[in-house]
């Protein structure tokens, strides 16, 4: 799909937002679920890099700046509403959720509890405080 056709076909929320799924390209697991406008999808399209809208924070995120665990582009699909986009990518540096797991969704229910499904890939509290300083 040609960027200014996908561009075209995206259909934001009142707030100008998209969903955006990111998918591992070669296992099919949803790893994270987060929000574009149509600056970061843009930014996405034209550097491969997968590049997001942070509601919390208001600004431009592009994944793995601080973390170093970066999400390449392979595929990029709209659903049939045009508005939710699945990105199938390539997670670099093993996890793609900021709390240190491969995926975002490492909790599932279990007897009525959640139960964590995986370990940390890596600690948040020791990559994020080491790049801020």
């Amino acid at each position: 799909m040609e960027m200014n056709a996908l561009l075209q076909a995206v259909k934001y929320d009142a707030n100008g937002l998209v969903v955006a799924i990111a998918q591992d390209a070669e296992t099919g697991e949803i790893l994270m679920v987060a929000y574009m406008n149509e600056a970061t999808l843009r930014q996405t399209l034209e550097t491969g890099l997968m590049t997001y809208w942070s509601r919390s924070r208001q600004e431009v995120w592009v994944k793995g700046a601080t973390s170093g665990h970066t999400q390449e582009v392979r595929e990029v699909r709209i659903d049939c509403d045009g508005d939710v986009l699945l990105f199938k990518i390539k997670q670099n540096g093993g996890a793609a959720c900021h709390t240190g797991h491969r995926s975002c969704f490492y909790r599932k229910l279990e007897n009525g509890r959640l139960v964590e499904t995986e370990g940390l890939v890596f600690n948040p509290e020791q990559v994020y405080s080491q790049n801020n300083r």
